[in-house]
């Protein structure tokens, strides 16, 4: 038996909900993988095999106790800019596309789904498949191969998701359902009210009224939770300032307009005060600098001179702020970068920002995808400390380091004082061995105390223990009874 997870919008839950449901199946017995047909996220992992996913979903097979691969994701988009994204299929790139033209290939695409979830189908016997943003996007319907086209494809229970934190609940779930097209609205089996602050109780009345207006029983009403996951994408950044510890260590993330895996920081963003600055903001008063990944480097680099990060950046060297660029971030960092037409238009070459004698050059339409795991050998009073680490690579170009020593074994650079750094280790800050390292030094550099972060504590995919925490929070409110009824009825019909 299998089912879908659908949404009244973006950012409404989908995500924890499938994570959820699949850790709380696991749980019970139930072999069970998570299912995305299309994403658009610039949140990604590497599997095992080098594919490329959506982060969402590697969260969501690990909750499963499953590993990631790319049939959970089969079409994942990855905005450049302009109107132009990377179309990655089964893992590996496809193509660039303008979004006009991305909609040519809608039958393709949806092929390519359909048969990756039935092979997930074969080997799981159980799937639960996540929606994307809203599902009554009416005027996408012809060509909405992750909700509406999809649903039609497979034909199984659908549960709504709507959010009750951001107002209008009623009008998201009673508006979703007219809206449906007729042969799908039968789907629809149950409603989730998720993100309630407060007493669910409070909300009998509301989901008395929900029934009877929509005739579909509300499953549940889901109070908001901080349970420490990785975020889906870019609408998450908006929520960090509520979420991050006040902490007298002071970390700034550049938001470069493409930024990519920031979740990188979301173990750091537990223990000190992180701030997502974006270009031209001051960086004076931060202890450490944190140039992160981005889809463009070209482009992003340009705004940032744009705005004068270049000076600002140099100041902060001057002051020994330390300064650490992760794969785009990185090439900035460096002295030049030779584009052959890749990242940008034409043929060109761009300064960089001169704190590392490195130079990148994008010469071809090849992407490095792979999981690494490596030992901190720069100099300096930060890398020694952090010992082995594990992370993924996911970058197009390649750069030459000069004289300086390497950050890591076999890839990055440092200078000679190891307070700048680069590497294209996207998850470093998973790891707590590297978070230990920086903070115990910006620490002692406050000269205030610093308590380490424990092994195991939740980094790029979070624990078994967050995972299990999940699952309890979402057993609690949602009537897990009704859902495996379903799958009952499902295994006796087969």
């Amino acid at each position: 038996m299998s089912l879908i997870v659908l949404g009244t919008a973006s950012h409404v839950g989908k995500s924890m909900t499938v994570a959820a449901l699949c850790r709380a199946l696991s749980r019970r017995g139930v072999p069970v993988a998570p299912f995305k047909s299309q994403n658009m996220s610039l949140n990604s992992y590497v599997t095992a095999d080098g594919s490329e996913i959506g982060i969402a979903q590697a969260v969501q097979a690990f909750a499963a106790g499953v590993e990631p691969e790319a049939d959970m994701n089969p079409v994942l988009l990855k905005p450049k800019g302009d109107s132009v994204s990377q179309v990655v299929l089964l893992g590996r790139p496809y193509m660039d596309v303008q979004i006009r033209d991305y909609y040519r290939e809608t039958d393709t695409l949806l092929a390519e789904a359909v048969a990756a979830f039935e092979r997930l189908r074969q080997r799981y016997g159980n799937v639960v498949v996540e929606g994307a943003g809203g599902a009554a996007e009416v005027n996408l319907y012809d060509r909405d191969i992750a909700n509406i086209r999809l649903a039609r494809s497979l034909r199984l229970p659908i549960i709504l998701v709507a959010d009750i934190e951001r107002g209008g609940v009623f009008a998201q779930v009673y508006g979703t359902l007219a809206l449906l097209p007729e042969d799908i609205r039968p789907l629809v089996a149950g409603v989730i009210v998720n993100k309630f602050r407060g007493d669910p109780g409070l909300f009998a009345s509301g989901v008395k009224i929900l029934e009877e207006l929509t005739g579909v029983p509300v499953l549940g009403v889901v109070p908001y939770t901080d349970i420490p996951l990785p975020s889906e994408d870019s609408l998450s950044i908006a929520d960090k300032g509520e979420r991050g510890v006040v902490s007298p260590v002071r970390i700034a993330v550049i938001r470069l307009p493409r930024i990519s895996n920031f979740t990188d920081f979301e173990l750091l963003e537990r223990h000190a005060t992180v701030d997502y600055v974006p270009p031209g903001a001051p960086l004076s008063g931060y202890d450490c600098i944190i140039l992160p990944g981005t889809k463009n480097t070209v482009e992003d680099l340009a705004v940032l001179n744009r705005h004068g990060v270049g000076e600002e950046l140099r100041g902060a060297r001057e002051q020994g702020v330390p300064i650490i660029g992760i794969c785009g971030g990185y090439q900035m960092l460096g002295r030049r970068i030779h584009d052959a037409g890749i990242e940008s238009e034409t043929p060109t070459e761009h300064p960089g920002f001169g704190l590392l004698d490195v130079v990148t050059t994008f010469s071809g339409y090849r992407k490095t995808t792979v999981q690494v795991r490596r030992r901190a050998t720069g100099p300096g009073p930060i890398l020694p400390a952090m010992g082995e680490v594990a992370g993924y690579e996911i970058h197009m170009g390649e750069t030459e380091r000069r004289n300086l020593p390497e950050a890591f074994a076999g890839e990055g650079a440092a200078t000679l004082d190891g307070l700048v750094f680069g590497t294209y280790m996207h998850g470093l800050f998973q790891n707590p061995g590297a978070v230990n390292a920086l903070l115990a030094y910006l620490s002692g550099r406050r000269g205030i105390a610093f308590e380490p972060v424990a092994e195991g504590s939740c980094g790029a995919l979070g624990t078994v223990d967050a995972y299990d925490a999940l699952a309890r929070h979402f057993e609690e409110h949602v009537d897990m009874e009704a859902i495996m009824a379903w799958f009952r009825d499902g295994e006796r019909a087969g």
